[in-house]
């Protein structure tokens, strides 16, 4: 919404809740994330790297996710600013993170463990928690909190 004030448009922001059919469901341990994050990923995961992240509430319930971005075979680029957005947006307490490897090597990167560092470092001032990391194939998942790598 844009509001005018004089000869300036400002854009107004608000603060309210928007009724959805998103799914709720509890998120207990990094399978149970990598089975609800899987589904948003189409047969293009083979192909493209995409970087999700799954919000959830202080309950470890998913109130939401957001496609931060897609690339091109060996990577993609994920902004802090976007994923703190949606983040206060939603009131998140927690957040988990989700990206694919399209070569199937579900071993992380050193790209892959500054990233998550960074943002859970970025986090922290607001008060949202990186609960997981998870790298995404066809075949399974890796885990940076079941890895010791959070």
């Amino acid at each position: 919404m844009k509001v005018g004030i004089g000869t300036q448009m400002v854009k107004l922001y608000e603060l309210r809740k928007l009724q959805t059919e998103f799914p709720k469901a509890k998120i207990s341990k990094a399978e149970d994330g990598y089975k609800f994050i899987k589904q948003f990923y189409g047969d293009d995961i083979e192909i493209y790297e995409s970087f999700f992240i799954l919000l959830m509430n202080r309950a470890n319930q998913t109130i939401g996710y957001a496609k931060i971005s897609q690339g091109g075979i060996t990577g993609t680029v994920v902004d802090t600013k976007i994923i703190a957005k949606y983040a206060v947006d939603c009131l998140a307490s927690g957040i988990v993170l989700a990206h694919n490897h399209p070569s199937g090597n579900l071993q992380p990167s050193t790209q892959d463990l500054q990233l998550t560092k960074k943002l859970t470092e970025a986090m922290k001032l607001l008060d949202v928690s990186i609960l997981d990391h998870l790298i995404i194939t066809t075949e399974g998942y890796y885990s940076f909190v079941e890895n010791g790598k959070m």
